[in-house]
């Protein structure tokens, strides 16, 4: 398990409208166990990328020190979630040479670098190399081909990347409070890992999570994750559609969209009026009585809009029929009413809201959707897969903290 220096796992979910953040340990029998929660509103982020590092360290800051106080320990490593950047996803296939011996360790290490110097990710980081099937003399479908015997040895690899100047902002904008990050996880694998049971991601499922400024997908498959990737749109859009469409404040009307929002009409539309304050009126004498369809009217085209551009992306994905016939929502989005009716009505498929499993000492305020990629982010922590990452980073930056040290070293002995 990737477990701090003080035996602790710590996720950081940094989205566009909230910095979320748990401390957990794992006890005998491995449960893991929440003790400490964070969570603040986000400022410095939109559409998933940074926009204001100031900003956004301060509400880093306030959520990590949170965590700590309601924790009792000190965090020094994170992982972080990556929900922006334009995920990129490719699988690489290569096989090699082993003439008719036993696959040993050697030769699955062999095939598997082979594979990840296919790959050439150019101006984007390599977050995740993910294998999700080998084969012997061209027979597919071995998960562990160690202690068999063939002649060739081939494995397809999923590649997850992202832009790299997002990967570097929002890693420089965690250093700065002090934080090391041991790994970047992509959103939609981070919630699914949370929210996903065993089953759906052996048969095949589509997790959509929904958060306020974009919208990321991940399709899994054989228990792999096979396909990923994000559009610019969430929660965040609604909220301003309602603010433009009605001439209220951005705060009016994300409470109009949490507590009267819907994205499918019913009968009693007509009759429901909502007083809605007017821009720049500071009194309240100016508010404007208006029916609830004609907020619906406003939120159902966006929210359609957003499962139409997940429908086209998976249908381009390559993905679509080992997706199946389940979709998971998560992320704070899709707690709107309806949504799960819209998406499937839109994706033609099952649907169901995901909220965070196998997870103990949540309270009922952060046990729902949108914190599944917060959770998830301490499954991927508990099953150790981003140990490659954190040796990769530590290799690469090992040459600066050499020289970092140096100058310690002589401004305080000259």
């Amino acid at each position: 398990m990737a477990i701090g220096r003080n035996g602790l796992l710590v996720a950081l979910d940094i989205g566009s409208t909230k910095v979320s953040a748990f401390v957990a340990r794992v006890d005998e029998g491995s449960h893991m166990r929440v003790l400490g929660i964070g969570h603040q509103v986000s400022v410095g982020m939109r559409c998933g990328s940074v926009v204001d590092m100031d900003l956004l360290e301060r509400s880093i800051r306030v959520t990590i020190d949170a965590a700590e106080r309601m924790a009792g320990e000190i965090v020094s490593e994170v992982f972080v979630n990556m929900s922006s950047g334009q995920l990129g996803s490719q699988t690489v296939g290569v096989d090699v040479e082993v003439s008719g011996k036993e696959v040993c360790e050697d030769d699955v290490h062999r095939v598997l670098k082979q594979a990840k110097s296919q790959a050439e990710p150019g101006q984007r980081e390599v977050l995740h190399v993910i294998p999700t099937g080998y084969s012997i003399d061209g027979v597919r479908g071995i998960r562990d081909p160690r202690g068999m015997f063939a002649g060739r040895l081939g494995v397809d690899i999923h590649i997850v990347t992202a832009g790299q100047a997002s990967v570097r902002n929002l890693v420089a904008c965690v250093e700065r409070c002090h934080l090391g990050v041991s790994s970047l996880v992509a959103s939609p694998y981070a919630a699914g890992l949370g929210a996903l049971v065993e089953d759906e991601k052996d048969l095949g499922v589509t997790l959509i999570d929904m958060g306020g400024g974009t919208t990321s997908i991940a399709i899994f498959y054989d228990g792999n994750l096979i396909w990923a990737d994000s559009i610019p749109y969430g929660g965040e859009h609604v909220t301003h559609d309602i603010a433009r469409g009605l001439s209220t404040p951005t705060e009016y009307a994300e409470r109009m969209k949490t507590l009267y929002g819907s994205t499918l009409p019913s009968t009693a539309d007509d009759r429901d009026m909502i007083n809605v304050p007017m821009v720049g009126d500071s009194e309240g004498d100016s508010n404007t009585a208006v029916s609830r369809s004609a907020l619906v009217q406003i939120i159902q085209p966006r929210v359609e809009e957003i499962f139409e551009l997940v429908r086209d992306r998976i249908g381009i994905s390559g993905a679509a029929k080992l997706a199946g016939r389940r979709v998971v929502l998560t992320g704070g989005a899709c707690q709107l009413q309806g949504a799960s009716e819209l998406a499937a009505r839109i994706l033609d498929r099952q649907v169901r809201i995901g909220r965070p499993i196998r997870i103990r000492g949540l309270a009922d305020s952060t046990a729902g959707p949108a914190f599944a990629a917060c959770s998830g982010l301490l499954h991927y922590a508990a099953s150790g897969q981003g140990d490659a990452q954190k040796e990769k980073r530590w290799d690469e930056e090992a040459p600066r903290r050499r020289l970092a040290r140096m100058g310690e070293w002589l401004q305080s002995h000259l």
